[in-house]
C-alpha cells in the first residue's frame, strides 16, 4: 500500500466506531480513494468520436476536419469525424446528448445550438442539461454578401434600396432558424428594412443561388462562401465585426456604415453531461495547442475564423447569452420551426 494510503487508512480506522468491522473499513478507505482514480487513468485509450451535426462540406465540417489531426496529436489517440445531419443540426446532437460520459464522444457545435431551442416548442434534449460546453474553437464575424448586379456597394446603401421597396429584396438561408437566418431577421431590426425570405435545405445552396442571380442577398460567414467572393461571384456588402477583417481588409464595418449590428458565428466542442471533469480539462488544454500550430494559423485566416480556446466557464456563458438573445428575436419575430 501506498504510504499516503496507508495514512488514510490509519486515520479511518481511529476515527471510526468500534462496531464497525474491518471489513467496512477497508471499504471506506478504497471508496475515499477510488475518487481521483479517474484523473490518474491514461485517457484516452481507443479512438474518440467527433460528432458534426451537419452534412459534408460546411463551415463545421471543415473546421472538424481541419483540428482532426492536431487534437488526436495532443490526446495521443484517432479523432474520427462522423457526419450526422439532419432536423437543424438535432439528430447528431441528440446522439451525443445519448451517448456515454466517458470522453469518447464529443459534439462540434456551432450558433445554431442556442438558436434551436427558441424554435422548437419540443425537443430530444435540453441545451443546457444534457451536454456541457468544454472549449471553444474559434469564432467568425458574419458578413452580407451580394449579387453583383445589386445596385448597392455597401450594406448602408443595400438598406436605403429595400427600405424605398418593402419586400421586393430577398435573402437566403439555410433554412427557418438557421444563423443565417437569424442575421437576415437582425439586419431587418437594425436597418429598419422589410426582406423576403427564402430558406434553403442548408447554406450551400443559397450561396450557389445568389451566385446565380436568384438572390439579391445572403448573410454567412466568408468560410461558407469562399469560393464565391474569391471568383467574384459575389460580393461583400458589410462584415458584422467591430473591426474590418485582415483577410478582406476592403469590407467595410456596419458600424462604419452607421448600422449598430454586431454579432458572429462560433464553434466549440460540447461532451455529454458527466463526463469527468479531469478529461474536459484534458481536451480543453489541448485546443490552445492544436490552434496554435504554425499549418493552423494561415488556414483559419483563410476562412476568417478567428482562433478561440475559452474554457467550460466562458464558453458556457457565451451559449447562455446567445440562447438568450436569439430567442427573444425569435419571440418578436414570430419565428418557429413549427
Amino acid at each position: 500500500m501506498h504510504p499516503n494510503h496507508r495514512d488514510l487508512h490509519r486515520q479511518l480506522v481511529r476515527a471510526a466506531p468500534a462496531r464497525l468491522s474491518r471489513r467496512a473499513l477497508l471499504g471506506a478507505a478504497g471508496a475515499a480513494l477510488a475518487a481521483p482514480a479517474f484523473a490518474q487513468a491514461e485517457w484516452p485509450t481507443r479512438p474518440i468520436r467527433l460528432i458534426v451535426p451537419f452534412a459534408p462540406g460546411g463551415s463545421s465540417d471543415v473546421l472538424a476536419r481541419m483540428i482532426q489531426p492536431g487534437l488526436g496529436a495532443a490526446l495521443g489517440q484517432s479523432v474520427i469525424v462522423e457526419n450526422r445531419s439532419g432536423a437543424g443540426s438535432m439528430l447528431g446532437t441528440e446522439a451525443v446528448a445519448r451517448s456515454p460520459a466517458d470522453g469518447y464522444t464529443l459534439l462540434l457545435a456551432d450558433l445554431p445550438y442556442a438558436i434551436v431551442p427558441a424554435l422548437q416548442s419540443r425537443m430530444p434534449y435540453d441545451v443546457e442539461r444534457d451536454l456541457v460546453p468544454v472549449v471553444m474553437v474559434g469564432a467568425a464575424p458574419l458578413l452580407i454578401f451580394g449579387h453583383p448586379s445589386l445596385p448597392a456597394r455597401n450594406a448602408a446603401e443595400f438598406a436605403a434600396l429595400a427600405r424605398a421597396r418593402p419586400g421586393h429584396y430577398t435573402y437566403g438561408s439555410g433554412g427557418v432558424g438557421a444563423a443565417s437566418h437569424m442575421m437576415g431577421e437582425l439586419f431587418q431590426i437594425a436597418t429598419g428594412t422589410q426582406l423576403t425570405h427564402v430558406p434553403y435545405r442548408g447554406g450551400g445552396p443559397a450561396i450557389q443561388d445568389l451566385a446565380a442571380g436568384n438572390l439579391n442577398t445572403v448573410f454567412v460567414t466568408v468560410a461558407s462562401a469562399a469560393p464565391q467572393l474569391s471568383s467574384g461571384q459575389i460580393t461583400g456588402l458589410g462584415v458584422m465585426s467591430a473591426e474590418r477583417m485582415r483577410s478582406h481588409p476592403d469590407i467595410l464595418t456596419f458600424r462604419e456604415q452607421g448600422i449598430d449590428l454586431v454579432a458572429e458565428h462560433w464553434w466549440g466542442l460540447l461532451a455529454p453531461r458527466g463526463t469527468p471533469e479531469p478529461v474536459i480539462q484534458k481536451i480543453a488544454a489541448a485546443m490552445p495547442v492544436v490552434l496554435g500550430a504554425p499549418e493552423m494559423g494561415p488556414r483559419l485566416e483563410a476562412l476568417a475564423v478567428i482562433p478561440r480556446s475559452d474554457g467550460p466557464g466562458p464558453f458556457g456563458e457565451r451559449i447562455r447569452q446567445d440562447i438568450a438573445r436569439y430567442g427573444q428575436i425569435a419571440r418578436s419575430r414570430g419565428i418557429s420551426a413549427q
